[in-house]
């Protein structure tokens, strides 16, 4: 047994050694418990995540998969149609939404006129408003009562309020006018209401002849419309082929667009004062700015055969087209191609065509007497949804967003199935577009340079703006 020699105590060392171990970086396991532990036993258990890039190489080429698993589903789940309202008897010529109740809806056919519940999707009042064709009707701004035109060259007010047991169905006010009336809107916040037929007048609901009659040597109007954001100013679809713009404080129209085919209806988007749409015999939609007519700012081209009315969303993002061709397709406002396209097998001409005030469902009117409802979004989920639903569909829309220009993607997304006739109709439209073109371009290459300028598909429409 050896005995260690002790080494004599030094301060200076022990100093030096206690210097070295406070110097060095010790690492502590450091847990919150309130980053993992749930609070009660119905929370979703938490799971740290590390966003660094770094960690995730994969991460784009799995949000594409997301994306284009989401563009499958949402075609696998676009069912669109909801109801069909169906208790006319002749068939659906125009339609008029509610301002304060979003299930309220009146539909005026060319034998009558009944006001629908859409949340019970039955009808709750059917009255005998007009000998013939009822051509408009209009709800009053505040929803106390409605205005009709038809055929029978009078204008009549009506109660919202079904009448009561035993009473009779009558008019609150009749006025008789001159000529067939065959379109009406009312002001958005007075008792002002305007009518066209041989001529656009505008009536003080007191008063049983017009306050002020617009005509600029034309036949007749089709359509007229009060801007919804500038209340003073309106505008019409006349016979000559023109839209004519008007304000309610001059004693004369304000200016004209002369087109080469007659417009049917227009539309003025809520959100954007200045801009509206206007349906078209040639088959397209035109957007125009109403301070620069020259040209529209926007062609809107897929229907095959002539739009007969237009709507906007709330939004004023979209708007919604009814055709000849048996078709309804939304529209987004700068677009020149439809996003969507709706049809059945027994929907025929859709003649009238509504947005619901809530963003969520379109209407549209048509030959065979129904009315049938849509949702604008058509593979949206209907009914509540819980907080994860939202987030998941919140993600999903911003992964296809992301990922839209991807081909496969973009393929998947825009394709719809169509009818036969309509299919082979706008591969025929196309090709007829195509060879017009080839002939422009041959007979400007074989031409002196200079004489033949190219004209737009913008420039193309319109003859002339009149002032």
């Amino acid at each position: 047994c050896i005995k260690r020699k002790s080494m004599p105590f030094s301060p200076s060392a022990y100093f030096t050694r206690f210097i070295h171990i406070h110097a060095m970086k010790v690492k502590v396991l450091s847990r919150n418990p309130d980053d993992y532990v749930r609070e009660t036993k119905l929370d979703i258990q938490r799971v740290p995540r590390n966003y660094d890039p770094s960690l995730h190489p994969f991460e784009v080429p799995r949000e594409y998969t997301r994306a284009l698993n989401a563009t499958k589903l949402e075609r696998v789940f676009a069912k669109p149609f909801l109801a069909s309202l169906d208790g006319h008897r002749d068939g659906v010529n125009c339609m008029a939404k509610h301002p304060k109740s979003l299930s309220t809806m009146l539909s005026g056919s060319c034998d009558g006129e009944v006001v629908w519940n859409l949340t019970k999707r039955e009808c709750v009042r059917t009255l005998q408003a007009h000998e013939g064709f009822v051509r408009g009707m209009v709800v009053r701004f505040c929803g106390t009562s409605f205005f009709t035109v038809g055929d029978d060259k009078t204008i009549k007010q009506w109660k919202m309020e079904t009448p009561g047991y035993g009473e009779e169905e009558e008019p609150l006010n009749t006025i008789l006018g001159k000529s067939v009336f065959t379109c009406i809107d009312h002001h958005q916040k007075e008792g002002v209401f305007v009518t066209c037929g041989q001529q656009v007048d505008i009536w003080d609901e007191q008063r049983s002849s017009p306050i002020r009659s617009f005509s600029w040597g034309v036949d007749s109007f089709s359509c007229v419309r009060f801007n919804p954001v500038e209340t003073e100013l309106l505008a019409s679809c006349a016979s000559d082929r023109s839209i004519v713009l008007y304000d309610m404080r001059e004693a004369t129209p304000l200016k004209k667009v002369i087109m080469n085919m007659r417009s049917n209806t227009l539309c003025w988007n809520p959100m954007e004062a200045y801009n509206f749409t206007c349906s078209n015999e040639d088959y397209n939609l035109y957007t125009y700015d109403m301070r620069y007519l020259d040209k529209p700012f926007t062609v809107h081209m897929d229907h095959v055969s002539a739009v007969l009315d237009v709507d906007y969303s709330p939004t004023g993002k979209e708007f919604v087209s009814a055709s000849f061709d048996k078709t309804i397709r939304i529209f987004p406002k700068d677009s020149g191609h439809s996003r969507e396209v709706y049809h059945t097998k027994r929907m025929q001409h859709v003649i009238s065509i509504k947005w619901s005030s809530d963003n969520k469902y379109i209407l549209s009117a048509s030959d065979e007497m129904n009315i049938r409802l849509w949702k604008a979004n058509a593979a949206e989920k209907l009914g509540l949804l819980a907080p994860r639903e939202k987030s998941a569909v919140n993600y999903s829309q911003k992964l296809k967003e992301k990922f839209q220009h991807h081909p496969q993607i973009r393929r998947i997304s825009r394709h719809r199935h169509l009818p036969k006739s309509i299919y082979s109709q706008s591969k025929e439209l196309r090709v007829m577009k195509e060879a017009r073109r080839r002939k422009e371009r041959n007979v400007r290459k074989h031409s002196k340079p200079g004489s033949m300028p190219v004209v737009t598909e913008k420039e193309k429409h319109v003859v002339t703006v009149v002032k």
